[in-house]
């Protein structure tokens, strides 16, 4: 009886855990605006290694990445997820401005092609998201129109947002600006490069998931 006890036990442990969901967190935002290097100092900090390469040159990030089971704690707090980056979001992507930075025509028509399938990919992986964070270059005007088409399909689909106001540590940005941009949402400035406020950008983490 004991027996027929435990692996009636174990198997529904076994189904519960089997059934459940993975949390999805996606980073999201035009392109530079630093969601590879907030991507490269979450993995850093709590799994000791970096998820991509970021690039002054871009659409550097061109495919979904993804990194699974990310555990983070704050105090009593713990919250597993799989992150995902995302390519940069854009409404035009023309080959002649990678030319700019120095590649050649192949190059850049290649760079191009590969970006606007990223943008395409993107944009279908919303509905995947459980929770939304844009990255936003704070030193920006971010009444852009990929901005404002980014979080206008965010809210048409009711995911829960976190939009961080990215490279505070340059004399141009603004916050403030970004807030008043986004009212509707929480705002948290960081600098992903130098991990300023990334104590901060976690607890409001927290606090969106929750």
């Amino acid at each position: 009886m004991i027996g027929i006890l435990k692996h009636f036990i174990n198997r529904v442990f076994k189904d519960l855990f089997k059934g459940r969901k993975q949390l999805k967190i996606g980073l999201y935002g035009p392109p530079n605006g630093g969601k590879t290097t907030l991507a490269n100092r979450i993995c850093k900090d709590w799994l000791g290694e970096e998820m991509g390469t970021a690039s002054p040159i871009p659409h550097e990030t061109r495919e979904i990445n993804i990194k699974e089971s990310i555990n983070i704690k704050s105090g009593k707090k713990e919250l597993d997820f799989n992150l995902i980056d995302t390519p940069g979001i854009a409404t035009k992507i023309d080959y002649e401005d990678f030319l700019k930075h120095g590649m050649n025509e192949k190059e850049s028509k290649k760079r191009a092609k590969e970006a606007t399938k990223g943008v395409i990919d993107a944009i279908k992986w919303l509905d995947e998201m459980d929770v939304v964070i844009v990255v936003l270059d704070a030193t920006k005007d971010p009444f852009s129109q990929v901005n404002i088409t980014i979080i206008g399909n965010l809210a048409a689909r009711e995911i829960p947002v976190l939009i961080v106001a990215n490279k505070v540590d340059l004399r141009k940005s603004k916050i403030k600006k970004v807030q008043a941009a986004f009212p509707q949402y929480p705002v948290v400035g960081i600098s992903a490069k130098f991990g300023n406020n990334v104590d901060e950008f976690y607890e409001s983490l927290f606090t969106v998931v929750n």
